[in-house]
């Protein structure tokens, strides 16, 4: 007769063996290099003659940027504000001369009461609410400000308006009539909205005959022209040296830096 045994149990607990793994290394992170911008081409003209003599290319970035009403308002607004000399004063019953007696009694003149003679509702006193010195102008960062510069630019570029001409425009004589002839053959006059010449400093000659023609445009050194200005004019002649210096003063908020997502 068979008899049924039952095989020994190992009541020993059982052991864990932690496997270690390898320690995680970071991802690799492939810099990219900035796409390249491409170029636009500009014809730089000889003046007076406004004969083509060669090419330049500036970058998309500084010289073909979409419009943007609304930098360019902010722009303005900037600049006008930094303009006002808020030096408007008038005084209040504190600051005018005289005495602070009562002029007539309260009551029993059958009049209407009143104070002394600096009282604002009598002729001679002083001013209620009205102006004094006082600061107006306002904040604008200053990437966005070199934005809106580049903006303008480039629609004047982008309507063909922007006239790129060789450094050291000058003309022989200082005559209105022949540089009224001039700018009229040309398309820069009156009848065309007129032109601004921004030039790297002033010229005698030139500056002389624009004072008789003011309606055909005008003269500008490189560090007097703002936005206002650039959008103001029918069209805009500036010098290439003076263009490369306003597009490389206005570069602040162009990014340099490729970012990295680590």
């Amino acid at each position: 007769m068979a008899t049924e045994t039952t095989l020994p149990q190992n009541n020993q607990p059982s052991v864990e063996i932690a496997v270690q793994k390898p320690p995680s290394r970071p991802p690799v992170v492939q810099r990219r290099t900035p796409p390249q911008e491409p170029d636009v081409l500009t014809t730089i003209y000889n003046f007076p003659s406004m004969e083509p003599q060669y090419f330049a290319y500036y970058p998309a970035n500084k010289l073909h940027l979409p419009l943007r009403r609304d930098i360019l308002h902010r722009a303005v607004i900037f600049e006008g504000d930094a303009t006002r000399q808020g030096t408007a004063s008038t005084k209040w019953r504190d600051d005018v001369h005289g005495s602070g007696r009562k002029m007539r009694p309260q009551k029993g003149m059958g009049r209407a009461r009143i104070g002394d003679k600096k009282s604002p509702s009598i002729k001679g006193g002083g001013v209620a609410f009205g102006p004094h010195p006082r600061d107006f102008s306002t904040g604008l960062p200053r990437k966005m400000y070199d934005l809106a510069w580049r903006t303008a630019l480039s629609y004047r570029y982008r309507r063909g308006q922007l006239v790129v001409l060789e450094d050291g425009v000058e003309i022989e004589m200082n005559e209105s009539r022949w540089l009224a002839q001039i700018m009229n053959w040309n398309h820069l006059g009156q009848a065309d909205g007129g032109s601004l010449l921004v030039a790297r400093k002033p010229r005698e000659n030139i500056s002389q005959a624009f004072l008789g023609i003011e309606g055909h445009g005008r003269l500008k050194a490189e560090d007097d022209v703002d936005v206002k200005d650039l959008l103001k004019a029918g069209r805009v002649m500036i010098e290439k040296r003076s263009l490369d210096t306003l597009l490389r003063k206005h570069s602040s908020d162009l990014n340099r830096r490729v970012p990295s997502a680590v």
